[in-house]
C-alpha cells in the first residue's frame, strides 16, 4: 500500500506540473528501445553507417525538445564517429559546476543491444525531454556517447573520454557525471542476482529487481548525495557501491573516463551481467526490458535531478 500511495504522488506530481503522464514516458522509452535495436540493429565500431544513423535519430530528439545541440567528431582508425550533445541552462548558476549525464550508443558486434545500451539511451532522452520542459536549476549537458563498447573500451578512444577530456581542456567545472549503463533487465526470482565475490551476498539482495549505483571510492560523496535523493523520490529498490576498480564491474562504462581527469562520476546500471543473461548477445532484444521500471527510474531519476 504504502509503495502504491508513493508510485501515485510520483504521478500526479510529474504530470501536474509538466503534462506529462507516466503512459507517455513508457511509450517513449519503448519506441526509442525498438528504434536502436530493431529497426537500426548491432550498432559497433564498424557499423559506421549504423551509428550515424543512431546519432541523426538521437540529435533529432534532442533538437525537437529545444536543446541547444552540438556534435563533437572525432577520429577513430580512419573514421569520424559523434558525440552528440544537448545542453539545457539552469534556472540559476552554479559556482560547483554543471552536471553531465551521459549513455552510449554503439553496441558490441552481433548484438542488438536493447538493453547494452539502448535502455541508457532511451533514458537520457526521457530525460533530456522532461528537463527541457521545465529547466533545473542546475545546467545539465545530457551526452549520448560513442564508441564505449571492445575494442575501444577502457581506452582514450572512447567518446566519453574524450568528451571529458574536452571539460578539462576547457577549464568547464562539472559537478559530477552520471552514466547511464543498463537501465532495463529486472527479474523478481531468487537468487537472480550475481556479484563478483560471494562475499556480496551478505550485503545485498538475491533478487535483481533493484537499480545499483556504482562509483569509485573518491565519487563517494556525490554518489550517496544523488542516492539519498533518489530514494526520496522513488519506490525503485536501490543499492549502491563505491568501491575500487579491482572489483569487476566498478570502472565498466562511461564514467571512467571522467575519473581519469578528476571529476566526479558513477554509473547507474542493472548490473548488466551479474543479472541479465543476455548481455553481449544477439537475445539483447527491446521484449526483454521492463518498461514499468524504467518509467518509474526515469521519474525518480527526473526528481533527483531537481535536487541536485
Amino acid at each position: 500500500m504504502k509503495v502504491f500511495v508513493i508510485l501515485l504522488f510520483i504521478f500526479f506530481s510529474v504530470s501536474a506540473v509538466q503534462g506529462i503522464t507516466m503512459e507517455s514516458i513508457k511509450s517513449n522509452l519503448a519506441a526509442t528501445v525498438k528504434y536502436l535495436s530493431h529497426d537500426i540493429g548491432e550498432r559497433s565500431y564498424r557499423d559506421i553507417d549504423k551509428l550515424n544513423k543512431a546519432a541523426d535519430y538521437i540529435e533529432g530528439k534532442f533538437r525537437f525538445y529545444g536543446c541547444t545541440v552540438k556534435r563533437q567528431p572525432f577520429n577513430y582508425q580512419g573514421n569520424i564517429y559523434y558525440n552528440i550533445i544537448c545542453e539545457i541552462k539552469g534556472s540559476k548558476e552554479s559556482k560547483d559546476g554543471i552536471l553531465v549525464v551521459g549513455a552510449h550508443y554503439d553496441t558490441v558486434i552481433d548484438t542488438p543491444g536493447a538493453d547494452d545500451n539502448a535502455s541508457g539511451v532511451a533514458g537520457l532522452l526521457e530525460l533530456a525531454r522532461l528537463t527541457a520542459s521545465k529547466p533545473l536549476q542546475r545546467t545539465v549537458r545530457f551526452v549520448a556517447f560513442t564508441l564505449e563498447e571492445p575494442p575501444i573500451f577502457m581506452t582514450k578512444n572512447m567518446g566519453s573520454y574524450i568528451y571529458a577530456k574536452s571539460l578539462k581542456e576547457e577549464e568547464i567545472r562539472v559537478y559530477g557525471m552520471i552514466s547511464l549503463e543498463m537501465l532495463g533487465y529486472y527479474s523478481d526470482r531468487k537468487n537472480s542476482q550475481y556479484y563478483p565475490f560471494p562475499i556480496f551476498k551478505w550485503f545485498y539482495p538475491d533478487k535483481g529487481n533493484f537499480i545499483a549505483f556504482v562509483g569509485n571510492i573518491s565519487s563517494r560523496s556525490f554518489t550517496m548525495r544523488v542516492k539519498k535523493l533518489f530514494k526520496s523520490a522513488s519506490a525503485i529498490p536501490i543499492e549502491s557501491l563505491n568501491a575500487v576498480s579491482i572489483i569487476p564491474g566498478v570502472n565498466f562504462s562511461d564514467h571512467w573516463g571522467f575519473w581519469e581527469f578528476g571529476f566526479p562520476a558513477f554509473m547507474i546500471t542493472d548490473t548488466s551481467f551479474y543479472r541479465n543473461p543476455n548481455y553481449h548477445a544477439p537475445g539483447d532484444t527491446a521484449e526483454t526490458l521492463d518498461y514499468d521500471r524504467m518509467t518509474e527510474l526515469v521519474i525518480g531519476l527526473y526528481k533527483t535531478l531537481g535536487s541536485i
